[in-house]
């Protein structure tokens, strides 16, 4: 691990933040068993449900706490030399038993904001997402729903994004919303889960972990130590174009969507060519 580069900063925040879980699970717990206390005295069904949802509010800072504890242990093993930096979503993904997950904050129209990714195959999905405007994520955040689909299903629900997500070799997603009561902030998407998984209280678990880890605890951590990335590269490429192309900046966006689907590279190393300048821009290269 080089000097200065956050590193011991950040594990210290992961245990800080998974030892804030634990003891917010102690105290749901202990509340849970209160409303349980109260339940046997009195026999109202009232306390037995909101034991119920202690509890699982408990569950959910629980595993919130195990998430915070395997990527500071991950960080603590890449600054011995084991394996590569690690990303937070990489420990959200083997919780759910594969390597691929992401998760996308989306503004009130459900246009991605910003993704971050476990490996290469999840921020390749969230591309397709982003070029193509449809896909899991979307569906889950404008139906505000659990999304799951698996094999054939894919290529019939989802006619573009589909074929190119089988083409990677996926063959079952599912995608959940993230927010609070009165607003849909984005979604965590998981790629070939565990068998199972999706559906259980488990997966719930998971999800309502990531969800106050990124938005609701008072220390939540939007950026997950650093790796959110907000596409500014693919904005800053859009601006650029609409001036030289001399149209709107979201036509300037789409075109450049376009440009990526239908080539061979990917939508971040093409805009990139067109911020730095080695992709010249003409109004007569985009169709």
């Amino acid at each position: 691990m080089t000097q200065g580069d956050g590193s011991a900063d950040q594990a210290m925040a992961a245990w800080r933040r998974a030892a804030s879980a634990r003891a917010r699970a102690a105290s749901a717990d202990k509340a849970a068993l209160r409303q349980e206390e109260l339940a046997a005295a009195t026999g109202r069904e009232v306390h037995l449900r909101a034991a119920e949802a202690m509890r699982s509010t408990a569950g959910c800072h629980r595993s919130s706490a195990q998430l915070q504890e395997s990527f500071a242990r991950r960080l603590a093993g890449w600054a011995q030399g084991r394996g590569p930096r690690p990303r937070f979503m990489s420990g959200v993904a083997e919780a759910c038993g594969t390597s691929s997950a992401a998760l996308t904050l989306v503004d009130g129209r459900q246009r991605q904001l910003a993704v971050a990714a476990s490996d290469a195959p999840a921020r390749a999905a969230q591309d397709l997402e982003f070029m193509l405007s449809e896909g899991p994520t979307k569906d889950a955040t404008l139906r505000r729903d659990l999304v799951s689909v698996s094999h054939e299903a894919i290529e019939t629900r989802w006619p573009c994004y589909g074929p190119a997500l089988i083409a990677m070799g996926i063959r079952e997603v599912a995608a959940v919303p993230l927010g609070s009561a009165d607003r849909c902030l984005g979604a965590l998407a998981v790629f070939d889960p565990r068998p199972g998984l999706v559906g259980t209280r488990t997966f719930t678990e998971i999800v309502g972990a990531l969800t106050r880890t990124v938005l609701l605890d008072p220390d939540a951590d939007p950026e997950l130590y650093g790796g959110t990335d907000h596409r500014d590269v693919v904005q800053q490429a859009a601006g650029m174009l609409s001036v030289h192309a001399g149209c709107h900046i979201e036509d300037a966006l789409a075109l450049i969507k376009a440009r990526a689907f239908s080539g061979a590279e990917s939508l971040e190393a093409l805009a990139r060519k067109i911020v730095s300048g080695d992709l010249k821009i003409t109004p007569g290269d985009w169709p």
